[in-house]
C-alpha cells in the first residue's frame, strides 16, 4: 500500500506493531502494574483506622505510576527521533498529523486498559488485605467506583500529554523534565500563591478523583478546599491538557524537520 493512501486504521496498525515489539513497553506496564498494587497491599495489611478513605489510600499507589505512564508517552514519541525511524515513519505515513493522531489512539488504549487494569486490582488487593474490625468498601458505595474508574483514566491521560509533549520538544530527558515539572514540582509553587489556581494543577487533579469525599483538603490540619474541581471535572481538564499539547505537538510536527 502507497504512503499517500495510508489512513488512521493502517497507521494505527503500524504503531501498534512498533509499540508492543519494545521490551520497554512491557517492563514499563509490568512495573506500574506491580507497584500500584505492591502499595496497595501495604496499605491494607497496615490499615487501622475504621474511618479512614480505604478507597483513597488504596490507590495512592496510582500517583507515582502517572510518572511511568507519561515517561513511556514521552519516550512512544521521543523514541522515535532517538533512533532515527522517524524518517522511515514519515516515508510511509506522509500525512504527519496522521501519525501522531495513530501513536494517540494506540498509546492511548494500552495505557487506559493497563491503568484501569491496576486501579481494580489495587482496590482488591487492598480491601482484601485489610485488618479484621477495618470495614472493605464495596464498589457500590458512593464515589468507590467513580475514584476507581477515574485513577485508570487519569493514568492515560497523563501518558497521553506525555506524548504530545514528546512530540511539541523532541528530546528524551527535556519532555521528561516539563512533565515532571507540570504534574509534580509546579503544584508546590502555584499552591503558595492561591488554592484556586493549585486546583487546576495535574496532581491535585488526580488526588481529588481518587478521593470518595469530595473536595480532598488543601493539607494536613487545612481547611477544605471549596474551590478545587469535581472529580469528573477534573478529568475533562486532564484531557484539556494531554488534548492541547497532542495538538500542539501535531502542529509542530507538521511543519518541523523530522
Amino acid at each position: 500500500m502507497s504512503g499517500g493512501r495510508y489512513g488512521l486504521a493502517q497507521a494505527a496498525r503500524m504503531e501498534w506493531i512498533k509499540l508492543r515489539s519494545l521490551r520497554s513497553t512491557w517492563w514499563t506496564l509490568a512495573g506500574t502494574a506491580a507497584g500500584t498494587v505492591g502499595i496497595a497491599v501495604a496499605v491494607g495489611l497496615n490499615s487501622r483506622d475504621a474511618a479512614a478513605d480505604v478507597t483513597n489510600n488504596a490507590l495512592a499507589g496510582v500517583v507515582p505510576g502517572l510518572l511511568l505512564a507519561g515517561v513511556l508517552g514521552v519516550l512512544t514519541m521521543t523514541g522515535e527521533y532517538t533512533s532515527g525511524t522517524i524518517r522511515a515513519t514519515l516515508a510511509v505515513v506522509p500525512r504527519r498529523s496522521l501519525v501522531l493522531a495513530a501513536k494517540a489512539v494506540v498509546f492511548g488504549t494500552m495505557a487506559l486498559v493497563a491503568g484501569e487494569a491496576a486501579a481494580f486490582a489495587a482496590f482488591f488487593a487492598a480491601t482484601g488485605t485489610l485488618r479484621s474490625g477495618v470495614p472493605a468498601p464495596t464498589l457500590e458505595e458512593p464515589g468507590v467506583l467513580r475514584a476507581v474508574l477515574l485513577s485508570g483514566a487519569a493514568s492515560c491521560l497523563i501518558g497521553l500529554l506525555g506524548l504530545g509533549l514528546g512530540a511539541v520538544i523532541r528530546h528524551s530527558a527535556a519532555a521528561v523534565g516539563v512533565l515532571v515539572a507540570g504534574v509534580y514540582v509546579g503544584v508546590q509553587a502555584v499552591g503558595l500563591l492561591a488554592h484556586s489556581v493549585a486546583a487546576y494543577m495535574p496532581i491535585l487533579i488526580v488526588a481529588n478523583s481518587l478521593s470518595t469525599t469530595e473536595p480532598v483538603t488543601c493539607g494536613s490540619g487545612a481547611a477544605s478546599c471549596p474551590d478545587f474541581l469535581p472529580a469528573w471535572a477534573g478529568l475533562g481538564m486532564l484531557a484539556l491538557y494531554a488534548g492541547i499539547a497532542l495538538v500542539c505537538g501535531g502542529w509542530l510536527l507538521a511543519r518541523r524537520d523530522a
